[in-house]
């Protein structure tokens, strides 16, 4: 286990591979300077894991720590060379975590505000537990939300819901984030949550990791449909095994 100041990475064995939790340690899952920094480092030390859990402590994320990474913001504005180099810190952990090749499972309980959510956005799978909240309150701000939220949040849950969250900075529960599709399931409490997601994962961990992958790449290649079929295609032909086909069609 490597613990930070703001996150640590466990390894779980189970017997088909090794499941790996992230979790997010500061006070109130926080993001501060330290965590665009470290989070990355734990990314990289994920190794021949089979799927990601991502999750909290006494809640997910409250978000963006604004008063510690104002520190490093007030200088880049207006100069907006030195401003994207300051997000692009923050995309290392955002982009980071949507492009891992493994099914990654973000587990939400309590809050998930602002910068949690974007994080959350870049997941394969989300659930939560009913306590959760969910809020993109940057308008609030006065920022324009810039970690991939904008991005994803429609394919999640379509256009008008995105921009009610986005314009709005209304917070919904847990079980209009179900109704929206921003989560696939509600479970009743962190415990049963935290239970689900080790179970989803070790279901995840079972498949076979090359089709988990290319399953993974073709929802998220955002390529036109005749261009996402053909590039489907190849990585079958590249990646697909006659002992994969044969154990497929072993009676269960």
């Amino acid at each position: 286990m490597s613990a930070l100041t703001t996150a640590e990475l466990s390894r779980r064995a189970t017997p088909s591979g090794e499941i790996a939790t992230l979790k997010l340690t500061a006070k109130m899952g926080s993001m501060s300077r330290a965590f665009w920094r470290e989070v990355p480092t734990l990314l990289g030390g994920l190794g021949d894991a089979r799927v990601l859990i991502v999750r909290g402590d006494r809640i997910f994320s409250a978000g963006l720590d604004v008063r510690d990474n104002a520190a490093q913001i007030a200088p880049a504005l207006g100069r907006p060379d030195a401003f994207k180099a300051v997000v692009d810190e923050m995309h290392a952990v955002t982009e980071g975590l949507a492009a891992l090749p493994i099914p990654v499972i973000a587990a939400v309980h309590g809050w998930c505000v602002g910068a949690g959510l974007e994080l959350i956005c870049g997941a394969d799978l989300r659930l939560c537990s009913a306590d959760a909240r969910f809020s993109l309150p940057e308008v609030r701000l006065g920022i324009t939300a810039d970690l991939g939220g904008l991005q994803r949040l429609p394919g999640l849950i379509g256009r008008g819901r995105a921009a009610h969250l986005a314009l709005t900075g209304d917070p919904i529960d847990a079980d209009t984030a179900e109704r929206w599709g921003l989560v696939t399931e509600v479970m009743a409490d962190p415990e049963a949550l935290f239970a689900r997601a080790e179970a989803l994962a070790e279901t995840l961990a079972a498949l076979p990791a090359r089709a988990l992958e290319g399953t993974k790449r073709t929802l998220n290649s955002g390529l036109p449909h005749a261009e996402s079929l053909a590039a489907a295609v190849a990585w079958n032909a590249e990646h697909m095994t006659l002992e994969g086909l044969e154990a497929a069609l072993k009676p269960r």
